[in-house]
């Protein structure tokens, strides 16, 4: 390269390469100090995530510097940046400081003296990722091709039909949520999928969630029509209003005013999992139903909460039975695995490919999950970590390391509840982060909540969706809930990847620090 022929280049003075070098060459020790470090984790993994887990380290070790700089020096030499480097992190380094040493005026035999020289990283590390990704999902049907989940409804048990077309067309997994129905509408389920998979020859998967530890609101006391039919109960709220969120509570109940509208008692609820009572703090917020309403709980007394709704809709809006609770807070200490997850779990391991662990936080959960499994002699059943609490994404390096000693792994980015608990202006960033570490672990993930949701209810999709799937089909397997035009949706999603696999191949991130990176490796 001549570099008075080069204006780019030309501004690149001697001492900043040499400054790149510098820094590169001490990146590449510090993944060697974090593998060490991570050692326990590689002694333990399954032999075919040994790599993979090495690379997890240091990709992690990399991202705790910000790299911004380092990619716009690099891209003014015109050497490839380190922007796309997750699945073969110090393989890409080495190229890089290779390349950087031949401009720096050295011969390629006295790079390759220094332990340096180019290698082929890209082509393995891919493979590895496909192979795993195939392990868990099936074959794929072309190049690139995202894997397409669907969540079945409870109709699916009375009829078959859904199930038959969903098969036809070629849905690589079918998804059954304990958290509703019993297993007897299960088993009518995973009936028909055999059946559906016999007929058609498509060896379609099963796919099962535990319910998980999952907070709900109580249940209300019911409303009565004119005509005397019962009607589900609701607790009307409005921004400003204080209501009581009690520890035990059988039903909960509207707030009570006099003749005169004075109110005499406060509207009360109580919460499916009374344990967690004492694990909140004063100030912490409080979302119910997927953040459809906002609160501060402002006084705390032994038997309730004392909650301040600080948002809720225009018009108002109604709380009613069930409804998800998200204390983003709070740093709850609760059995991911419950007891009625246990219960369930021998139906899951004789009929399911894989089991979706719901609100996995730490990684005592994923190894309570790997013994539960290997108690039932399903070592072998694969194993989806579903990652809806900050406190999971907070984990997921060390989730990730505790779950490769597992045969087969996913990720889902459950993105309904983590948005609450991350807050709405970070979901984007955190979803991002999350698939970036599935990379460099060769993880596949799932891409999930509301993808084509408005489609699959209505018939008619909206173009924040449309755009919205078309970051769906970059990860592995994305994932549709149900709705009577689910059809339609799934037939939506397919034409989106067929069409982007000729534009796409991930993303090119801008590689500022990770904290996750930071806070795993200092624990270490």
């Amino acid at each position: 390269m001549d570099k008075d022929n080069n204006p780019d280049l030309a501004k690149m003075e001697h001492e900043d390469i040499n400054h790149l070098i510098s820094f590169l060459t001490a990146s590449l020790s510090r993944m060697e100090i974090a593998e060490q470090q991570g050692a326990s984790y590689l002694d333990s993994v399954s032999s075919h995530y040994l790599e993979s887990a090495r690379n997890l380290l240091h990709y992690l070790s990399l991202r705790t510097h910000d790299l911004r700089p380092v990619q716009e020096d690099l891209a003014s030499l015109g050497i490839s940046s380190i922007s796309h480097s997750e699945r073969y992190t110090y393989t890409n380094v080495q190229n890089v400081l290779t390349l950087l040493h031949l401009v720096n005026g050295k011969t390629l035999n006295e790079v390759k003296a220094m332990g340096l020289g180019l290698h082929v990283g890209f082509p393995r590390s891919k493979q590895r990722l496909q192979e795993h990704t195939a392990n868990l999902f099936g074959p794929e049907r072309h190049a690139g091709h995202t894997r397409i989940m669907v969540t079945l409804p409870s109709e699916s048990a009375s009829d078959d039909s859904l199930i038959h077309a969903l098969v036809d067309m070629g849905v690589e997994i079918l998804r059954i949520n304990c958290s509703h129905d019993d297993q007897t509408s299960w088993k009518r389920m995973i009936d028909s999928i055999v059946t559906a998979r016999q007929r058609s020859a498509h060896n379609v998967l099963i796919y099962m969630d535990l319910a998980g530890p999952k907070i709900r609101t109580g249940k209300i006391v019911p409303r009565w029509s004119k005509k005397g039919k019962r009607k589900d109960g609701y607790i009307p709220i409005s921004e400003g209003d204080l209501i009581q969120v009690w520890k035990h509570l059988e039903w909960g109940e509207p707030a009570i005013c006099n003749e005169n509208g004075i109110l005499e008692e406060r509207a009360r609820i109580g919460l499916s999992i009374p344990k967690l009572f004492d694990q909140v703090g004063q100030g912490d917020r409080i979302w119910f139903d997927d953040g459809k309403i906002a609160g501060v709980i402002e006084e705390i007394s032994p038997e309730y909460w004392t909650v301040r709704i600080t948002r809720t809709s225009s018009e108002g809006s109604k709380l009613k039975s069930e409804k998800g609770v998200n204390l983003p807070d709070s740093n709850l200490v609760l059995p991911s695995l419950t007891e009625e997850d246990r219960r369930t779990l021998p139906f899951i391991a004789r009929h399911a490919d894989m089991v979706g662990f719901s609100f996995v936080q730490r990684p005592e959960d994923v190894e309570a999950l790997q013994s539960a499994l290997d108690n039932l002699g399903r070592s072998d059943l694969g194993i989806i970590l579903k990652i809806e609490t900050r406190l999971a994404f907070d984990n997921l390096p060390a989730l990730l390391l505790t779950a490769m000693k597992s045969p087969k792994v996913g990720v889902m980015i459950a993105r309904g509840d983590l948005a609450v608990e991350v807050g709405w202006s970070r979901i984007a960033e955190v979803q991002e982060e999350i698939g970036w570490l599935c990379e460099a672990a060769h993880i596949p993930n799932i891409w999930a909540t509301q993808v084509l949701e408005n489609l699959a209810k209505t018939g008619l999709a909206t173009r924040a969706e449309i755009t919205d799937a078309v970051a769906a089909v970059r990860a592995e397997c994305a994932m549709l809930n149900k709705g009577p035009y689910i059809v339609k949706a799934v037939k939506t999603l397919q034409k989106i990847d067929d069409r982007m696999d000729a534009h796409q191949y991930k993303k090119k991130p801008a590689l500022r620090p990770l904290r996750v990176a930071q806070d795993f490796l200092a624990g270490l």
